[in-house]
């Protein structure tokens, strides 16, 4: 039978990072460690965050050396910021990998260990420290999963750790902090929540919750995603995306990914391509090649987007697949990543 973990509260709606400061208070948080990176500081957006923590009366103190794709390295030195600064509580502020070097500097902190003892198989399901997540962009689900990804510095392993200790204890999913997200960061965090969602919809370990956040997930991500990349303004579009992000985060925390993001996290280690960018080179063709698996199925995500009512398993399942290489051409990510792994690779890779 399948276990349903999600935050025990989500701040949700533009506007909703004004709520921070009393979210926390209400959980008798009093000290946070803002995990974030460097863009993010010296634009300002942690300034904000700070100021409405202390109108709450909470001082937090600031570590924004996280890197793309986080490493040991990186969320080591985060875990000795969080444990020099005696901080009760962590706060990923950013995109998927602040929020994930939150969630493992959160464990870390908690107890000894490297993170290499903790990927998968093992489960790490004692509490660490409470964790807060507020996501910038629209992409991850972070915010309402029970997983991180670290690379391992020593071996170039990308790994999935697994746990309801990752389980952010607060979620503030406020669209308004996407607004001015660049269309390329539009583009590659949109394709991996629409990943998350096709994949845990035609999972093995689907189940009817995980179901009703994917179905919900593509429908939003699907409407909102072309307009948020095209009229980046556009405050609609851009809550349609983010709460489908949301959506697919929980869907496929719930169930599981498949082989985009099997393949996808050895691309991302080896050859340091970011992670929406590979989801977006692979989903196409891998969907492709995984119908006859799961026709039903693949069928019913064409259905539920709009793009083949009436229509047959096959033909619905044949539309998707078109469907998804436009999407993925239009944006334009796909072409871009094939290009950046040929160059890498003296061409290798793509022969």
């Amino acid at each position: 039978m399948p276990t349903i973990a999600l935050p025990r509260v989500i701040r949700l709606g533009g506007g909703s990072l004004a709520e921070a400061g009393q979210s926390l208070a209400q959980l008798g948080l009093r000290r946070p460690a803002i995990i974030t990176d460097r863009f993010l500081l010296e634009h300002g957006a942690v300034a904000r965050l700070q100021a409405v923590l202390e109108a709450a009366g909470i001082e937090a103190v600031v570590f924004a050396d996280t890197v793309p794709d986080p490493t040991t390295d990186s969320v080591d030195a985060a875990t000795r910021f969080v444990r020099e600064g005696g901080c009760d509580c962590v706060v990923g502020f950013g995109g998927g990998s602040p929020i994930d070097t939150a969630k493992a500097a959160a464990v870390l902190a908690a107890r000894p260990g490297k993170m290499r003892a903790l990927k998968a198989p093992h489960q790490e399901n004692t509490p660490g420290l409470p964790i807060v997540a507020i996501p910038t962009t629209a992409g991850t689900g972070s915010e309402a999963t029970r997983f991180t990804i670290v690379t391992d510095i020593e071996t170039d392993e990308k790994m999935l750790c697994p746990g309801l200790a990752y389980m952010p204890t607060l979620a503030i999913v406020d669209y308004e902090l996407t607004l001015t997200m660049p269309r390329r960061l539009t583009a590659d965090t949109g394709i991996d929540a629409l990943t998350h969602a096709i994949e845990a919809y035609v999972s093995r370990l689907a189940n009817p919750f995980s179901d009703a956040m994917a179905i919900a997930a593509m429908q939003a991500i699907w409407k909102g995603l072309r307009v948020a990349y095209h009229e980046p303004g556009n405050r609609a579009a851009r809550e349609s995306v983010m709460l489908g992000a949301m959506q697919a985060g929980m869907a496929f925390s719930n169930a599981s990914v498949c082989l985009v993001h099997g393949m996808s996290r050895p691309i991302g280690a080896h050859f340091h391509v970011a992670h929406g960018l590979s989801n977006a080179m692979l989903l196409p063709a891998v969907t492709s090649w995984s119908i006859s698996g799961n026709l039903a199925r693949y069928a019913d995500c064409a259905r539920v987007m709009g793009l083949a009512a009436g229509a047959g398993d096959d033909e619905a399942a044949a539309a998707l697949v078109v469907a998804l290489r436009v999407l993925t051409r239009s944006l334009p990510c796909q072409a871009r990543a094939l290009t950046g792994l040929m160059r890498r690779d003296g061409g290798s890779y793509c022969r």
